[in-house]
């Protein structure tokens, strides 16, 4: 059997098990459980699963348990501390309170108090003194002031219009919707991806070959997007999980590298943008600091995720066409 199939099928495995730990946070796992999902004998499982995710499964899902409850303390202020812990899978208040001291060098209540800010500055100042060549991101030395009005209320339904304060161009009109569950197929990617347009282009190109050849991908009902699992200001680089990901019928059947999951639905907030490459990251600071604030709503628990709706070939600037969808409840 040729090496890359044999790899396409260690990452499927490993990925089902990825999913199956996001989906049941609030549940106990074990090894004989997780490696029976990725039918590996456990032996052999662990090792596999630090290789290919970089990261030893126990600390895995520690990791992610305890960034959920970091944003779990910012978006659910009057929920309790003990409610949050038990939410994210801990047995208790004190294996908590220690788990997330170790991890982030405060308590929880000095998080929502004012740390979190503090944590995310140091590691923007990290990340940037890090760099190998002293240059700052665009937009981690920039600060830019967002204006979001109402532009239309109609049967309830309110519209918004967001904007760079010097930077007319970058406009969206936003909106909050009812998104249904969506079945996606996926590639998945682990590590760095920010501005980089080619690991983008070829997780697609990927994609698209097993997925067009099935008949899978009937625009304008098909829809090409970015999955984000991870918060890049509380998730390293290198830990950080994004899909590439197109909706498909539940009952498709896929193999190798290709995944499927149910992208859970409810109220999203969509901005529809043109940007340039350069461009993503204002954009989402626009929908989530120019936005956000003014809209009376809060981030729901769910992945955020870009819909991409046209070839950037066939624009006269070569700007893509793009939703960012935040999930949203009421504040």
């Amino acid at each position: 059997m040729p090496k890359k199939i044999i790899r396409d099928e260690y990452t499927a495995r490993i990925n089902r098990v990825l999913d199956f730990i996001q989906d049941n946070l609030t549940e106990k796992m074990n090894l004989k459980q997780l490696a029976g999902i990725a039918n590996f004998s456990p032996y052999h499982f662990h090792r596999i699963f630090s290789a290919i995710t970089g990261e030893p499964l126990n600390k895995f899902i520690q990791r992610v348990r305890i960034e959920k409850a970091a944003i779990l303390l910012l978006t659910n202020r009057d929920r309790p501390v003990t409610d949050i812990a038990f939410d994210c899978g801990f047995s208790g208040s004190a294996a908590f309170a220690r788990t997330f001291r170790d991890f982030y060098g405060m308590s929880a209540s000095e998080w929502r108090s004012g740390g979190y800010e503090e944590y995310s500055k140091n590691r923007k100042s990290y990340s940037n003194f890090s760099k190998q060549d002293g240059k700052h991101c665009k937009d981690s030395d920039q600060h830019f002031r967002y204006i979001c009005s109402v532009v239309d209320i109609n049967n309830n339904k309110i519209k918004w219009r967001v904007e760079m304060e010097n930077n007319k161009n970058m406009t969206a009109d936003v909106e909050v919707i009812d998104i249904p569950d969506m079945t996606v197929a996926y590639v998945r990617h682990i590590g760095p991806y920010k501005g980089d347009s080619e690991l983008f282009g070829r997780l697609i190109d990927k994609l698209m070959k097993w997925i067009c050849p099935r008949g899978l991908f009937m625009p304008p009902k098909s829809q090409l997007m970015a999955v984000y699992h991870d918060d890049p200001e509380l998730t390293d680089e290198d830990k950080l999980r994004m899909s590439i990901a197109v909706n498909v019928p539940e009952d498709t059947e896929v193999s190798g590298e290709i995944g499927k999951m149910k992208l859970e639905g409810g109220q999203f907030a969509v901005g529809r943008f043109e940007l340039a490459g350069d461009e993503y990251p204002n954009a989402w600071a626009a929908m989530y600091g120019g936005w956000l604030p003014e809209s009376g709503y809060q981030p729901e628990d769910k992945p955020p995720y870009e819909i991409y709706r046209n070839d950037p070939k066939e624009h006269p600037e070569n700007k893509c066409i793009v939703d960012i969808c935040i999930p949203v409840k009421p504040l």
